[in-house]
Parts: C-alpha cells; sequence; structure tokens
C-alpha cells in the first residue's frame, strides 16, 4: 500500500442520488458515474445490464449530494458522431461541463486513442485509464508515456474475457496483474484493480482479495455488485446498513492486511491461486 493513501479508495458504481448520498455517508472515497455503453451489450451478454445506463443528466442529479466523497464519470471508448450518440469531444466535454471530478476512458487500444482523450479531457479534471483489453496491455509502455495520465485501473472482468479466461480473478495468478502493477509503480501512477464484495462474500473471499491489493501496492478498488446490487435495493436503512457495515468490515481487513509480513502475503497469494484454480476447474464440471 502506498504510504500517501492509508487505505483503499472504494469505489460505488450509481447513477441514484440517494444511493450516492448513502455511499458517501458510510465511507465510500469516490462514487461513480457510469456512461459507457458503446458495445458493451455485445461482449458482456449476460452480465450487462442496460437499465444501469447512465447520462450527463445521472452526473447532474448525482452532482449536489456528492461533497465528501469525490465524482468519477466513465465515458464512451473514444468514438465519432452517429445518429444515437454524439463523438467523444462533445461527450466528454459536457461530461466536464456536470462537474466531474475525474473522469474515466474504459477499452482503448493504442496510446493515439489515450492522446485524444487526454486532448479533450485538457487538465480540466483528473484522468483514469481503465486497462481491459489485450492491445492495451500490449502498448502500456507506450501508452503510459504519455503526459497528463493521473490514475490507471485494470479491469478484471473485460480483460478476462479478452483473454478467453474463465474466471477474471485468473489474472491475479497468471502475472498479468503484477507486471501492470509494476509498470504503473515505476510512471509513480495511482493504481486499483478489479471489483471487492462484502467480506466474507464471493467466489474468492473479499478478504483474500484486499490482501492481495496490499501486496501489489494497489490504492483502489470498486465494490461489486455482491457488496450491493442496486437493482435489488430494499428500503433506505437496509441499504444503509449494507453499506455502512460492509465498509466498515473492509476497512477492518485493511488494518489486517496493513500488518502483514513479506511473507503472509505470499501464504495469501498461494492460497489466492489455489482457490482460484479450484473454481476454474469447477467451471468444467
Amino acid at each position: 500500500m502506498n504510504e500517501a493513501n492509508k487505505h483503499l479508495t472504494l469505489m460505488y458504481i450509481t447513477g441514484d442520488p440517494c444511493l450516492a448520498a448513502i455511499a458517501q455517508d458510510a465511507g465510500v472515497d469516490r462514487i461513480w458515474v457510469d456512461m459507457e455503453y458503446i458495445g458493451k451489450s455485445e461482449r458482456q451478454r449476460g452480465v450487462y445490464d442496460p437499465r444501469s445506463r447512465h447520462t450527463v443528466e445521472d452526473v447532474l442529479k448525482v452532482r449536489p449530494v456528492v461533497s465528501a466523497s469525490e465524482l468519477m464519470v466513465r465515458v464512451n471508448p473514444i468514438h465519432e458522431a452517429c445518429a444515437e450518440y454524439p463523438d467523444s469531444r462533445e461527450e466528454i466535454e459536457a461530461t466536464v461541463s456536470a462537474g466531474a471530478d475525474v473522469i474515466m476512458l474504459p477499452m482503448f487500444r493504442s496510446a493515439g486513442e489515450v492522446a485524444r482523450f487526454l486532448e479533450y479531457v485538457g487538465g480540466r479534471a483528473r484522468t483514469t485509464l481503465l486497462f481491459e483489453t489485450a492491445e492495451s496491455v500490449e502498448n502500456a509502455d507506450e501508452i503510459l508515456s504519455l503526459d497528463g495520465i493521473d490514475e490507471v485501473h485494470i479491469g478484471l472482468n473485460d480483460l478476462h474475457l479478452a483473454y478467453k479466461m474463465k474466471f477474471m480473478f485468473e489474472l491475479l495468478c497468471d502475472g498479468t496483474v503484477q507486471t501492470l502493477c509494476e509498470k504503473f509503480a515505476d510512471r509513480g501512477l495511482r493504481y486499483g484493480f478489479g471489483g471487492i464484495a462484502r467480506v466474507g462474500c464471493g467466489l474468492l473471499p473479499a478478504e483474500y482479495i484486499i490482501a492481495e491489493h496490499y501486496r501489489l501496492g494497489s490504492t483502489a478498488a470498486t465494490l461489486s455488485r455482491l457488496f450491493f446490487d442496486s437493482n435489488q435495493a430494499d428500503d433506505p436503512e437496509s441499504v444503509r446498513r449494507i453499506f455502512t457495515d460492509g465498509v466498515k468490515g473492509i476497512r477492518e481487513c485493511e488494518r489486517e492486511a496493513a500488518l502483514f509480513t513479506p511473507e503472509r502475503f505470499e501464504e495469501n497469494h498461494r492460497l489466492v491461486c489455489e482457490r482460484v484454480k479450484e473454481i476454474v476447474d469447477g467451471y468444467g464440471l
């Protein structure tokens, strides 16, 4: 864990102002409005839910309630205008005007796409790149040489699909995440990867993943649908308890992971890889 950041920056995706306020009050560091939809339904069949598609109007609705946390917006991949949507320059301009603190670029493949993104943002918000294509990994050195990148994140879901893997956390075990993290650290960038559920939940328990974040020097993680699925929202007080207790549990695990020795980190990594193999082998049954 980077000494400049004493705990993981926890991020939660929502365009609902009430849910954003609950998450913020519970200690979520970054509210994430997700406007990306171009090409998403095709590559994430069975996962992508069009009901969660956000727009600039959602950014405008959420912005007034996000004060203690940061507001991040994921825009679409670099694209030209068509009948259904404006081009990237116009979309990013609207996102900046709506008050985004951080803007994320997904699904890029080349340094040229990233350079266009950085030009369009023009320093008016912080920038973060979501490495989630095989080409972005292959071109990482060229991409990371560009000026104007503030943060980076590894999107395990789309990246494992690009590599035709069965389970996204295989990327923790084959060296892909570690290699990228080392490149990011060499550039002095803040970086994170993937998502985490509530402690004790998930095929791969959240506490194992949290320790991997600390082993790899990661500073950010997304709260996954296993943490809380907004499509199954209950009454506000129940939601508030889920967030409050869930964030508290994660922070407690972080405090434990911060005290791990190198040997304890390696043991946790070994357990992660054993569990991932069990999960992957189980998919073949």
